[in-house]
Order: C-alpha cells, then structure tokens, then sequence
C-alpha cells in the first residue's frame, strides 16, 4: 500500500524525529525548575526590558496565557494530524535538547490580541498567578494547540522551555 505523495512527505519529514522520543527529555536549559521560574519572574520586578519584538509586559501577558490555556483550553487548536505528527515531533526535539525556538512575538492562535505599553505590575502578577495555579492545579491538562496531550510533567517542560525562550530576550535596565 502506498501513501498519496503529501502524506508520503509528512511522514518522512518527522520520521527522523521519532527516534528522539525514545530519549529522555534533556534539563530544560535557562530554568531548569519550577521553583527557578517563580524566582526569576519576581526578579523581573527590580528593571528589566526585551531587546527587541514586544515589550516586557506584553511578552508576560503571552506567557500568562499559555499557562492559562494549558489548563483551559486552547481558542485554536492545530489539527489532530498534526499534534499527532509535527507537533509531537517538534515537543520531542525541544525536549531532547532542553530548549524551545519559536517566534518571540508570535501570538498564540486564537488568542486575544494583547497591547503594547501595559503597566508591569499586572503583567507579572498574571504570570505569577497563572504560575501559581499551575503548579497547584491537579486536575486534566488540556491538549496543547500544537503539541496535543501532555501530562503535567510534561506540561511543566513544556511551559519552563516556553519561558526560557522568552527569557533570551530580556536584559537589565
């Protein structure tokens, strides 16, 4: 039996991928832990900016809501094909090396449009909270949009990676 050419294609493209998911996944580099993650959001209260793309609160209000939607839903999932195939293998690569690369002023799909030149204090409230109830959250996961079902171990990477992404782009003021 022979797949149509572009099924043919995806498969091929992620099939290198796949033996990754037999790796375990890497120490997510920048915030290897939870507890390391709420340290450094706090410490975004004594003066710091983003180089470059959003500014500070904007990119937080973005991290917020990745949490948020990990527990809520995503407005705009992918499609089952693809959590299934890119998105698995995309998780599956970040995790084998401990680091996400995505675009940093990509919004998440679906998503409220979130605006410039918001005050910090809210902002870093939000991804506090939002942190907060995370961790304490003992509840289903929600698929992620790209991603698809995650355990909350899993989930925990996934967001830690997320924020060390975005954590590149800050510097002190």
């Amino acid at each position: 039996m022979s797949l149509p050419r572009r099924q043919w294609l995806l498969v091929a493209s992620v099939a290198p991928l796949g033996a990754l998911q037999g790796c375990g996944p890497a120490t997510v580099k920048g915030l290897a832990t939870w507890s390391e993650a709420t340290r450094a959001v706090e410490a975004l209260r004594t003066g710091w900016r983003t180089r470059s793309g959003w500014d500070l609160p904007k990119t937080l209000h973005h991290l917020a809501q990745s949490i948020e939607y990990s527990m809520q839903g995503f407005p705009e999932p992918k499609s089952a094909l693809f959590q299934a195939t890119l998105g698995k293998a995309a998780f599956a690569f970040f995790e084998a090396r401990g680091r996400m690369s995505h675009s940093l002023t990509e919004p998440i799909p679906g998503a409220p449009l979130l605006q410039r030149d918001q005050s910090l204090p809210p902002a870093l409230d939000r991804l506090q909270q939002a942190m907060a109830r995370f961790d304490a959250h003992t509840g289903p996961l929600l698929p992620h949009f790209a991603y698809g079902a995650l355990d909350k171990a899993a989930y925990t990477r996934a967001h830690l990676m997320h924020l060390a992404n975005h954590w590149t782009e800050f510097v002190p003021t």
